[in-house]
């Protein structure tokens, strides 16, 4: 059975994430960790829990989320896994920093596994279903494990709101297209972890989220 944990990191409050199950085999999602203090908090949680991250994945490449990309990359020699369409975002990551006024960012690496629409990611007993999600950013991808009804949604839906759809890349309609045709068919039930604050359920932002009216 699969279990989540998540840091919130950087100046953005990202959620970087870590899916592990009972074989002690994890994934790192979306590391936003920036400073040295945030980076160390992740490696000692890994390390205390005893767990192998076989795999680094990215929801999509805005610069909240890459920021500790290579640094999980190198720590534990790990490829960078990623939809294709998110390629021009994370190769404007260290202008996007720049302009923001973030120094100091370590690089991130290409993206060496391209996942796709349907694709299963795997690990230890676990499978999470890579659901195609654009409109926050031209190719974000979510993270769906069926068996154990959750789902890790980068920045397509949080509690009572959705990504923000100002960014090059983003589209409003594409979004709540996404939304509705790839999360809200989902069983009530299901926990969606979002890039940003607190989990929520697909039953909840079904009922009560104001932008799915």
């Amino acid at each position: 059975m699969a279990s989540v944990h998540f840091f919130t990191m950087n100046p953005f409050s990202e959620n970087t994430y870590i899916v592990y199950d009972e074989t002690k085999e994890c994934v790192v999602i979306d590391p936003g960790c920036y400073t040295p203090a945030e980076r160390t908090k992740l490696v000692d949680y890994i390390g205390k829990q005893g767990f192998t991250p076989v795999r680094l994945l990215n929801t999509h490449c805005h610069v909240d989320h890459v920021f500790g990309n290579g640094f999980v990359a190198a720590a534990y020699n790990l490829e960078l896994e990623a939809h294709k369409g998110e390629v021009p975002v994370l190769e404007s990551y260290p202008m996007v920093a720049d302009m923001y006024g973030i120094p100091n960012i370590q690089q991130s690496p290409s993206i060496d596994k391209f996942l796709e629409e349907g694709d299963i990611v795997e690990f230890g007993n676990t499978k999470m279903k890579v659901l195609f999600a654009p409109g926050h950013s031209p190719a974000s991808i979510c993270f769906y494990s069926e068996a154990d009804g959750f789902i890790i949604a980068g920045d397509v839906l949080f509690q009572d709101s959705i990504g923000r759809t100002d960014l090059p890349g983003g589209d409003y309609d594409t979004l709540i297209n996404s939304i509705k045709t790839q999360l809200l068919p989902l069983p009530d039930s299901v926990k969606v972890y979002p890039g940003h604050g607190s989990a929520t359920t697909v039953g909840r932002e079904r009922k009560h989220n104001p932008f799915l009216k």
